[in-house]
C-alpha cells in the first residue's frame, strides 16, 4: 500500500476492525518509511448494475440516488439516517445477491416501498406519488386506500 504522506510502498497493518455493516474491513497502517499512520477500507469488489430508465436509457446503479429520494420524502419526518443508510444498504445487497446485471428502475421503486412502509406512512405516500406518477388526487385516494386496506 502506498504511503499517501511520502509514497513508499512499503507499510505495515497495525490495527484492522469490521464496520459495522459487516461490509469492510477498516485497517489502519503504518508507513515503515516515514512512520506516518494512515486508514484504509477493504471492500468486497462488486459487478456494475445498469439500471433500467422507464425511457428505456441505461445508467450505472448509484446508491445515493436511492438514498436522496428517501431523504427526501421522510422531508420533517422522524427518521434516522441509520434507518435511510441501513434500507439503502439493504437494496443494494439485494440486487447484487439477485447476480442480475440490470434492474429496473420500476424494480428498485417497489423495494424501497416495501421497505419505507413500515417506518413512515406520510413518507411512504410521498414516495409512491412520485414513484407511481399521480396526475391528479385520485391518485393518492386509490393508494392510500390500497395502504389502509393492508394494514
Amino acid at each position: 500500500m502506498k504511503c499517501p504522506f511520502c509514497g513508499d510502498q512499503e507499510s505495515k497493518v497495525v490495527d484492522s476492525r469490521h464496520s459495522e455493516d459487516g461490509l469492510s474491513i477498516r485497517r489502519r497502517r503504518e508507513c515503515l518509511a516515514c512512520q506516518r499512520r494512515f486508514t484504509t477500507y477493504e471492500t468486497v469488489e462488486s459487478l456494475p448494475v445498469m439500471v433500467i430508465k422507464r425511457d428505456g436509457s441505461r445508467q450505472g446503479f448509484d446508491r445515493n440516488k436511492i438514498l436522496q429520494s428517501m431523504v427526501r420524502a421522510f422531508d420533517k419526518r422522524q427518521v434516522s439516517a441509520g434507518d435511510l443508510d441501513r434500507i439503502t444498504t439493504e437494496i443494494e445487497q439485494a440486487i447484487q445477491n439477485s447476480l442480475e446485471r440490470e434492474v429496473s428502475t420500476d424494480r428498485i421503486g417497489e423495494m424501497v416501498l416495501e421497505r419505507i412502509r413500515p417506518l413512515d406512512e406520510v413518507a411512504y405516500i410521498r414516495f409512491a406519488s412520485v414513484y407511481r406518477r399521480f396526475q391528479d388526487v385520485s391518485g393518492f385516494i386509490h393508494e392510500i386506500n390500497s395502504f389502509l386496506g393492508e394494514k
